[in-house]
């Protein structure tokens, strides 16, 4: 599974991209178009125009992955209507269900929200 962990971050190009790109082109959009490192270790996710292909870039810390899906029938979410051009997080539960076909994905949030750990007493006195 892709991104089986919720510290792995999800981020949505947020417009069509052209699938025909491989490992450099996709790596290119990440770092000039995202302005993040694709060798985080977070994963990417782009969509064609017609939004029946995907493909997932990720670092896995040996080398860059490609994964991709293609619909037979139906179509993805769209993930870039009404957005403002920024990229878009998901959580990896969230990338599963975009692949799955999930219409939700990008318009609702599904998933719960991060948990960020407090200290119990101020000024550490515990």
């Amino acid at each position: 599974m892709i991104g089986s962990s919720r510290n792995v971050r999800v981020w949505a190009w947020p417009r069509p991209a052209d699938l025909r790109r491989g490992y450099n082109g996709l790596y290119g959009l990440v770092r000039n178009g995202m302005g993040r490192d694709p060798l985080s270790g977070d994963c990417y996710l782009f969509v064609n125009r017609k939004r029946t292909s995907c493909k997932v870039l990720m670092y896995d810390g040996t080398g860059l992955c490609i994964f991709m899906k293609r619909l037979e029938g139906g179509r993805f979410a769209a993930l870039w209507r009404g957005g403002a051009g920024q990229p878009l997080r998901l959580t990896s539960s969230e990338l599963a269900l975009f692949i799955e076909g999930c219409q939700l994905v990008g318009r609702e949030s599904l998933s719960p929200a991060e948990i960020v750990a407090k200290p119990l007493a101020p000024g550490g006195l515990l």
